[in-house]
């Protein structure tokens, strides 16, 4: 698809090295095939209890062996659950999960057992057998830790959800007492409710046979919920909370010093809500958040490009370790070709605008309209001051925070690869702030982060929706014309994504899929900006450097384009659940 091409594969010097580098061990067909026969076992044993020769084997087994009706129906609830075990654990088979191997082993053994009982079911059993054999021969594949962050939180939850479960189904009871027969006490209720959690009948007795199924079917339903949530929390993938600590930020920041100039965004990981994988060395480092069990790096490593393989090595030995799906956001294409060389794929995303100052002009018919609006706020009686922040003094940065909080489109800070995300921090004392002002009132705000010692990258441009219409043009152009005194010779302006897809979709001759791709751009642009920024960094008629997405398998895709958009805020999750993982330190 236009728009969105690959990475060009330049040949391979040593290809036995970069195999040994790939993602996917060689083996990796062996966790999801184990994984589909887990699964393909649940659904042969959710099946197998509504088969119609079951009841013929029970009526057997009753006349002849002397099996209790009520043992073997006790197989059968026992079989349903495990069943549904069964294809939950087989996802994290797949995700090579320690714990979903174990217990899929102990399931196994209880779905064989629990088929013999429910009417000799030989040839059942004889099939989940047959499961645990490959089971317990590729037991080595399976070597994905859990998250001990989430631990007791996965005892916690199935706990609080088993007591209202009991306490829902009791007061069914209560509120309803004509549907009983006779007068059970509260105890009595309590077992029956509790037994049917796992699909037993209890000591109560009903006036009606739709009565004793709506409770049975009722309490079994809630045992499976029960179940299925305690094996998804113990299973799911780790979520860690993400935080630089001061002596991480320390040590970046002197990468920063001497390799900061060779990425526009290198400052951006200096964010605190991100993680930090080194290289042995030291001398380098991926910064990275896991968002929906997606391990998200953003930019390109930071440090010594030589140094740049060992800090993704551990980066992805991390994400193996934790069975996290690799993904980096927001490359250089120098980034990007490292990244594939350890065995991720790359896509294009879009381009950095970037402005040289000493080819920057407003002469010329091509700039006739940023000119214009520039000359128009100035009559408005609109001035603009530019300071690094060190010289700024607190009143005035106490205002500066509080008018860009109240300026904020919504209540959440957007950003993760190409922004900072605080404003006035002591540590960013190199930062630059241009602020417009209309009759002493701010009406603009830009901030930039250092790039290197002689060029700053944009970090967030916020303005009074009151303001006159291109207040940040001419913000941006008194930046430019102040950068020689500033000793800046670079300003890396707007990420704008699809930006050849938007370019090229708009000429004349285009095909028709690159027609319909732009067309779907700029219907996404109703809810995020993109044809809006393309359009205003052209203004400026930049230079475009190229930013990539790196990612290990295709598949994976619309999983970490969801986790990119989390991780940028432009998907929100509800706040109880923001609230309940926050408590949790899950994120």
């Amino acid at each position: 698809m236009s728009g969105v091409s690959a990475v060009r594969r330049q040949p391979e010097s040593q290809p036995a090295e970069r195999a040994s580098r790939r993602w996917f061990p060689p083996s990796a067909g062996l966790p999801r095939l184990i994984g589909w026969l887990v699964w393909l076992l649940g659904i042969l044993t959710i099946a197998g209890v509504f088969l119609p020769e079951q009841r013929r084997r029970i009526h057997y087994l009753v006349q002849i062996v002397g099996v209790p009706v009520l043992a073997s129906a006790t197989a059968t609830a026992v079989a349903t659950v495990l069943g549904v075990l069964l294809l939950v654990l087989a996802g994290g088979l797949r995700r090579r999960k320690r714990r979903a191997w174990l217990a899929a082993v102990i399931v196994t053994l209880g779905v064989a057992l629990s088929h013999l009982a429910r009417g000799l079911e030989v040839e059942q059993a004889g099939v989940a057998l047959l499961v645990l054999g490959p089971l317990i021969a590729t037991r080595r594949e399976f070597y994905a830790v859990g998250d001990p962050t989430t631990r007791w939180y996965a005892v916690r939850l199935p706990i609080q959800l088993l007591v209202a479960s009991i306490a829902l189904g009791m007061i069914a009871l209560v509120i309803r007492p004509g549907s009983m027969i006779g007068h059970p006490s509260l105890w009595e209720e309590f077992q029956e409710i509790t037994l049917g959690l796992i699909g037993v009948s209890g000591p109560v007795r009903f006036t009606s046979d739709r009565a004793t199924d709506v409770v049975a079917a009722t309490s079994l339903a809630f045992g499976v919920v029960v179940a299925f949530v305690a094996v998804y929390l113990a299973l799911r993938c780790a979520q860690p909370r993400a935080v630089l600590t001061a002596e991480d930020e320390a040590r970046l920041r002197r990468l920063l010093e001497l390799h900061g100039a060779r990425d526009s965004l290198g400052y951006f990981a200096l964010r605190r809500d991100k993680s930090v994988a080194w290289s042995e060395s030291g001398k380098a480092a991926v910064l990275y958040r896991v968002v929906s069990g997606v391990a998200l790096a953003s930019g390109d490593p930071i440090g010594d490009p030589e140094a740049w393989p060992g800090a993704i090595e551990a980066f992805l030995e991390l994400a193996r370790r934790h069975a996290w799906i690799p993904a980096a956001i927001a490359c250089s294409e120098r980034g990007a070709t490292v990244y594939r060389r350890h065995g991720l794929d790359a896509l294009e995303l879009g381009d950095e605008a970037i402005v040289d100052i000493a080819e920057f002009t407003l002469d010329g018919r091509a700039m006739r309209g940023v000119r214009q609006a520039v000359n128009r706020l100035e009559r408005g009686g609109y001035e603009v001051r530019i300071r690094r922040v060190r010289d700024v003094g607190p009143d005035d940065m106490i205002e500066l925070v509080h008018v860009m909080s109240a300026w904020r489109g919504s209540s959440v800070e957007r950003g993760f690869s190409m922004a900072l995300s605080r404003l006035g921090d002591p540590a960013d004392a190199d930062c630059v702030v241009v602020t417009a002002h209309q009759a002493g009132v701010l009406r603009g705000l830009l901030h930039f982060v250092p790039w290197g010692d002689c060029c700053l990258s944009l970090d967030l441009m916020r303005r009074d929706r009151t303001a006159e219409n291109g207040l940040s043009e001419l913000m941006i152009v008194r930046l430019l014309q102040a950068g020689p005194d500033l000793g800046i010779e670079r300003v890396s302006l707007n990420f704008a994504a699809f930006r050849a897809a938007l370019d090229r979709g708009s000429r004349i001759g285009a095909g028709p899929v690159l027609r319909v791709w732009r067309r779907l751009l700029v219907v996404a642009s109703r809810w995020w900006q993109i044809e809006s920024l393309y359009r205003f960094n052209v203004k400026f008629h930049p230079r475009w450097a190229p930013r990539f997405l790196c990612f290990a398998s295709g598949r994976d895709l619309p999983r970490i384009a969801l986790a990119s958009l989390e991780a940028e805020a432009l998907l929100v999750r509800p706040r109880p659940l923001q609230r309940m993982l926050h408590r949790e330190g899950v994120v």
